[in-house]
């Protein structure tokens, strides 16, 4: 049986043009008349607020680190490690340079009953390094009288001259010279120089036995 398709009404068949029609020229009205999306860019994160330094913010000095019960170490400290340093309850700060202790530092060490032992050692570059035995000597009996505890040992930058007095302090506590030279050369870094450890090679510790304390 064969199957005879109607034509459609030229009305409906002109009526389904012009929708037809309407339709494309909508979207192409659309597309012509929108506008791309608009980028904001993004507004540079708000700082944080102001530490209140002088309220709760604790600053240690420069290469600080605790080298023993009631012993530390570090660089030179200024006033914004003062209320890190009063945290540790020093007894005596044991002072590695020849220039005179500044002003504020004295006065910060007046208020708390902090006593300056002050053995000037002069901060030269290789090859014009002189280490004085004596006063390496004279430094580790202070470091090692538990009546000067706790204590800061510190120089300028925390490396040379105190890295030599530390040094010298782990030959009294038996420290293989391998690991005397891995501690100085994590605080001297680059800057680490063969005289310091050649000083702490041959130092004798045989004449401060007497003086090493029991964790040494």
């Amino acid at each position: 049986m064969k199957l005879e398709v109607m034509p459609m009404p030229k009305q409906r068949v002109l009526e389904a043009e012009q929708r037809e029609e309407a339709m494309e020229m909508s979207g192409l009205d659309l597309w012509k008349h929108e506008k791309p999306p608009r980028i904001c860019p993004l507004s540079p994160p708000l700082p944080p607020p102001a530490a209140a330094c002088d309220e709760t913010t604790l600053v240690p000095p420069l290469n600080f680190a605790m080298v023993d019960d009631g012993i530390f170490r570090s660089g030179f400290p200024d006033t914004s490690n003062f209320r890190f340093l009063k945290t540790l309850n020093l007894r005596s700060i044991v002072y590695l340079c020849p220039e005179p202790y500044p002003e504020t530092n004295m006065e910060f060490l007046e208020k708390n009953g902090i006593r300056l032992h002050q053995f000037g050692i002069e901060g030269r570059k290789e090859p014009f390094v002189n280490i004085p035995d004596d006063k390496i000597r004279e430094a580790l009996k202070v470091v090692l009288d538990p009546r000067n505890q706790p204590l800061l040992i510190h120089c300028k930058r925390g490396k040379h001259r105190t890295g030599c007095v530390v040094g010298c302090l782990r030959k009294l506590q038996k420290w293989c010279l391998s690991s005397v030279f891995d501690e100085y050369h994590r605080f001297a870094a680059a800057k680490a120089r063969i005289t310091d450890q050649r000083f702490m090679e041959l130092f004798d510790v045989s004449s401060l036995k007497h003086l090493t304390p029991s964790h040494c």
